[in-house]
C-alpha cells in the first residue's frame, strides 16, 4: 500500500456522525477522502470543511445502478483506490414491538445497513484488488446484544459482521477485510448544521462505561485507521469492539 499522502480511501455515510469523524482522520493524516452520503446537504458541509482532501458523491448505497457510477467515477479520476470504509446505514433508535414491525421497513433496514454494505464490497473489488486494499465494515455492538424491539437493527449489524468473514476467506488475499463494532458513541456534534443540538451526557452515563466515559467518533477512527495501514497487515476476518468495555460488564439489579 502507498503512503498516506497517495492513498485514496472511500467512506459510505461520510457526511455525517461516525463517517463524519472518520472523514476528518482521514484527511487529516494526509488522505484523499471520498465521502458517499445520501444526504447532499450533510455532503456540502463537509466538503467545505475538508477541501481539497475530499470528493463527494451523493449516492444511496442500496442503489446498485448508483454506486456502480460511484466507483466507476473513482476509478476514472484517482485510477485506485485503497480502502472502503462501509459505514452507511440507519440507526436503530426508533424500536418497534416486532408485532407491529411493517415488512417495508424490515426491507428498508436491510437494503441499507447490509445489502448497502454487499454493494459497496462488490463494486469496490476490481480497485482494491489493484492495490492490494482493504475493507472496514461498521456493524455495532447491537450484533451482540439487544434491547427489546430492534430487530431490524439488530439482524443488519449481525449480517454485517457474518459478511465480513465471508468476504475475508473469499477476497483474501488480494484484499483483507475487517469490522469495527462501535458501543455508545456520542456524534451530535458531527451532525449537520440543520439537526445539530446540545446533548448533556450524565456524570452516570459516563460512568457506565469500564473505561469512564462515553465513546467518541475519534474512538472508532482511530481503529479504522489502523486496520487499514500496512501495521495491521496480517489482520482480516476480524470483528473488533470498540465500546469502552460495556459488552464485557456483567450487570444486576440490586
Amino acid at each position: 500500500m502507498k503512503n498516506r499522502a497517495e492513498q485514496v480511501v472511500l467512506v459510505t455515510g461520510g457526511g455525517q456522525g461516525i463517517g463524519r469523524g472518520i472523514c476528518r482522520q482521514l484527511a487529516a493524516e494526509g488522505r484523499q477522502v471520498v465521502a458517499v452520503d445520501i444526504d447532499g446537504e450533510a455532503l456540502a458541509e463537509l466538503e467545505q470543511e475538508l477541501g481539497d482532501k475530499s470528493v463527494v458523491f451523493c449516492a444511496d448505497v442500496a442503489d446498485e445502478a448508483a454506486i456502480q457510477a460511484v466507483f466507476a467515477a473513482v476509478g476514472e479520476r484517482f485510477e485506485r483506490l485503497d480502502a472502503l470504509i462501509n459505514n452507511a446505514g440507519l440507526t436503530g433508535t426508533a424500536r418497534v414491538p416486532l408485532t407491529e414491525l411493517a415488512l417495508a421497513d424490515w426491507n428498508r433496514m436491510l437494503s441499507t445497513n447490509l445489502t448497502g454494505t454487499f454493494l459497496c464490497s462488490k463494486h469496490a473489488i476490481p480497485l482494491l484488488r489493484q492495490n492490494n486494499g482493504v475493507i472496514v465494515n461498521i456493524a455495532s455492538t447491537r450484533a451482540l446484544q439487544s434491547e427489546a424491539n430492534t430487530e431490524a437493527y439488530s439482524a443488519s449489524k449481525g449480517g454485517i459482521v457474518a459478511l465480513t468473514h465471508a468476504l475475508a476467506v473469499s477476497l483474501g488475499p488480494e484484499i483483507r477485510v475487517n469490522c469495527v463494532s462501535p458501543g455508545w458513541i456520542e456524534v451530535t456534534g458531527l451532525k449537520k448544521q440543520s439537526r445539530r443540538q446540545t446533548v448533556q451526557l450524565s456524570a452516570e452515563d459516563h460512568r457506565q462505561h469500564p473505561v469512564g466515559r462515553v465513546g467518541e467518533a475519534r474512538d472508532i477512527a482511530a481503529m479504522v485507521s489502523y486496520l487499514i495501514s500496512p501495521a495491521a497487515g496480517f489482520i482480516s476476518g476480524q470483528n473488533f469492539i470498540v465500546d469502552g468495555g460495556m459488552t464485557r460488564k456483567m450487570i444486576y439489579a440490586e
